[in-house]
């Protein structure tokens, strides 16, 4: 009797503790590829390890849980990390993440609800403005999120820093985070090497900040100079980001002086970006279907020294969109007119063929369900089917997703979306390492660009409304941040986590390329291919990809003899 009293009094005791526990506030640290959500219960109050190259963004979260009376008045801040050297002011950003309300699912598995997207910044990284990221309150039962930025100067020292993020509400209550960041002996270029075009209809723009799709070029060019600073802060390229004026589609020849004004920094890498150099790696062509306008354009981009970037975009999924009999026409144009600007379709090598169009296309965007799919004809990886493609001059093969990753029409879903795996997918409600992964599957497919058909598509409704294409997310990236809605005075475009989330996987592939460049492209196909094993399994985990990424910078140092081989890192990393 005794001992089943002892137990009873240990097990009672274990479980008022637990209640307890759970009953009051919690904050904890939390890495990037998870999505805190109001029902999450709280993480480990241990401290967060972080490993990075200098000029690389490092992100994490901090975690909270109102327990049973909730926080009120929550305020953060993170000071500085500590090390060899002091990492501090415009090299650390804190975010409130803010939810949208979702009614309508992107896919069968995911849950209606809030699902945490927009990020309110306490001091914005466009105009340095305080914010009203805090203080905010935490309802009881309830958790929510704060989200932090690292960027890593390109000067700091390798070694180990340690910073805490100190966490305060109402009624003294006080926590924090601690932080620890080992900086390894690798830089990370500020230009990607993975090339990117995100495309951004102005109208979008304008009706989200005036009310109206038809604003100003005065209007627009202030606007558009912040969305391109901040999409080159996050390793993209916005290559259609240029004014149009009311009810234009395209330009009319532009004054090039003016151009060059507005937009040659970004072209050229000299506008005043925390990535010291970043520049666009690609631009549209925008102008009218002429052959004097179209040489024109070439011209001047020979002389501005932009010419290996450009491209001219002869036409989107054909048949769909465009008949191949119009792309024919459109592609043959510019041949003729700019025949060193690069062409650039959405299709497969197949369809090329098919259509007698190989000769005219020099960047192939192939959507990701047909480069490592599940349907015939492109069951499997379908690499080999494009070597001879790649075997001709000037041409790339770049990849995209779209709507087919969750669904393009109400209720025919999917099926490959299965709880712990599914495609690439830039969603709200999906997995945050859906957003992480397309660039892992680019690498694997010998891809080495990334387009994306739009970032603004419902820029307007952002903070309340994404629904498109039968998904939450599809086509906006970016939010609008109004002084009405996130104070200061100066309107500023804001970060979704999804792009946070998407220049986290433009730095793997920068890791997986130096891997590679240091001489063993196999040991980064292997981890690649054992954290995705096929483009429609991409685990829920983002500890997954957390660990493949340390494996691969364990293996970079060790191939280039740097220091900080033994800082840390991966155990589990095979070669």
């Amino acid at each position: 009797m005794r001992t089943s009293s002892r137990h009873l009094f240990w097990v009672v005791l274990l479980f008022s503790t637990a209640v307890v526990a759970q009953s009051r506030p919690a904050v904890w640290g939390e890495t990037a590829t998870t999505k805190i959500r109001p029902d999450a219960e709280p993480g480990s109050p241990a401290a967060l390890r972080l490993v990075a190259a200098r000029n690389e963004f490092v992100s994490f979260q901090v975690g909270l849980h109102g327990g049973r009376a909730g926080l009120t008045g929550v305020r953060a801040s993170l000071t500085a990390l500590e090390g060899p050297s002091r990492i501090a002011g415009g090299h650390i950003t804190l975010y409130q993440e803010t939810f949208l309300d979702i009614t309508q699912r992107s896919t069968p598995d995911s849950e209606p609800g809030r699902w945490p997207d927009g990020l309110v910044p306490d001091v914005d990284e466009t105009v340095g403005e305080k914010r009203q990221a805090f203080p905010f309150d935490v309802p009881a039962s309830e958790a929510r999120a704060i989200w932090v930025d690292v960027l890593v100067p390109m000067d700091a020292p390798p070694g180990h820093y340690k910073g805490t993020v100190q966490v305060t509400a109402n009624d003294g209550y006080r926590s924090k985070v601690e932080v620890h960041l080992t900086i390894v002996d690798a830089l990370m270029p500020s230009t990607a090497s993975l090339k990117t075009a995100f495309l951004l209809w102005p109208p979008h723009v304008c009706r989200a900040y005036t009310g109206s799709p038809e604003c100003s070029e005065q209007t627009q060019v202030p606007l558009l100079r912040m969305f391109h600073r901040m999409a080159l802060e996050h390793r993209i390229s916005l290559a259609s980001a240029f004014p149009r004026l009311p009810g234009q589609a395209t330009w009319s020849l532009p004054d090039w002086e003016t151009f060059a004004a507005n937009w040659g920094a970004f072209l050229d890498g000299t506008a005043p970006l925390r990535l010291p150099g970043a520049r666009m790696t690609s631009w549209q062509y925008l102008g009218p279907a002429t052959l004097e306008s179209l040489a024109r354009f070439q011209e001047e981009a020979r002389q501005r020294g932009w010419l290996s970037r450009a491209f001219d975009y002869v036409g989107d999924e054909p048949p769909y969109g465009i008949s191949f009999e119009a792309v024919e026409q459109r592609a043959t144009l510019s041949r003729q007119g700019a025949p060193e600007v690069s062409t650039l379709l959405t299709s497969t090598v197949t369809d090329l063929e098919a259509h007698n169009l190989v000769g005219l296309i020099d960047s192939l965007v192939v959507l990701v369900n047909y480069m490592d799919g599940t349907q015939p004809p492109y069951v499997g990886p379908q690499l080999e089917r494009y070597t001879d493609f790649l075997s001709l001059p000037h041409r790339e093969l770049w990849m995209y997703q779209s709507c087919m990753s969750h669904g393009c029409v109400a209720n025919e879903w999917a099926p490959e979306n299965q709880p712990g795996q599914g495609w690439p997918s830039y969603m709200i409600d999906r997995p945050a390492t859906k957003a992480r992964a397309l660039e892992w599957v680019s690498f694997l497919s010998g891809a080495t660009g990334e387009l994306y058909y739009q970032t603004v598509g419902m820029l307007s409704t952002a903070w309340t409304n994404q629904f498109r294409f039968n998904g939450n997310g599809d086509g906006t990236l970016f939010y609008p941040g109004t002084p009405s809605s996130i104070g200061g005075t100066t309107a500023v475009p804001l970060p979704s986590i999804r792009l946070k989330l998407i220049r986290l996987g433009i730095q793997d592939y920068e890791w997986l390329k130096a891997v590679s460049d240091a001489g063993d492209p196999e040991f980064a196909r292997r981890v690649a291919r054992g954290l995705i094993p096929t483009a429609w399994r991409v685990p829920d985990d983002g500890a997954a990809f957390d660990e493949a990424r340390l494996c691969l910078i364990q293996r970079y140092l060790e191939l280039t003899g740097a220091k900080n081989v033994e800082a840390g890192l991966s155990s589990r990393c095979s070669r």
